[in-house]
């Protein structure tokens, strides 16, 4: 019913993943996650957040406050579970739509690194992969991009995060930016 409720039954219940969105009464969205998730919290929530408002500065603020992804409710029910599952596993997850504006947004602040793109330990097709990956595409996209398997496309994503030691998506981002991969 609202965001102090939410905080309270997820305190209590202790759920895999709580589902949370960006406006409710008492306590909006953004606030209940931090409760949840952010920072000096012991024993973090996995946060989803899911509304129908996509705005930069709810994205930026949700993941500020420890989300763990954040999806549109426009998404159709595969997305949402996909979404569910794959924050229940610990790892990240931003809305295609999202990453893409996102992305174009921000980029401009990341300082590029002093470091040359060759210094990188990724092979060219993973670097390619990287690449779609920093310009927003899913999984399924880079794969009809590259005319590989998703699965295929997974494991690089996969060898990518491994190979830089980052934690999700959104770092490897970040870091094909950084490193001037992408502009």
């Amino acid at each position: 019913g609202d965001g102090r409720a939410a905080v309270e039954l997820a305190g209590r219940l202790r759920p895999d993943v709580v589902v949370m969105d960006v406006r409710m009464p008492v306590l909006d969205g953004i606030e209940a996650t931090r409760l949840l998730a952010g920072a000096g919290v012991q024993d973090p929530a996995k946060v989803l957040v899911v509304t129908t408002f996509n705005l930069d500065e709810n994205v930026y603020e949700a993941l500020r406050a420890g989300a763990s992804g954040f999806l549109l409710k426009e998404a159709p029910p595969a997305q949402l579970l996909h979404g569910i599952r794959t924050v229940a596993t610990g790892a990240a997850l931003l809305a295609p739509e999202v990453t893409r504006r996102l992305v174009g947004t921000y980029a401009v602040r990341i300082r590029p690194a002093e470091s040359a793109p060759d210094d990188t330990p990724l092979t060219p097709r993973e670097l390619e992969v990287l690449r779609l990956l920093a310009n927003g595409l899913s999984n399924s996209e880079i794969a009809a991009s590259l005319v590989l398997s998703k699965e295929t496309v997974k494991t690089f994503v996969s060898r990518i995060l491994t190979k830089l030691e980052l934690r999700d998506r959104v770092q490897a981002v970040v870091y094909a930016y950084r490193r001037g991969l992408v502009s």
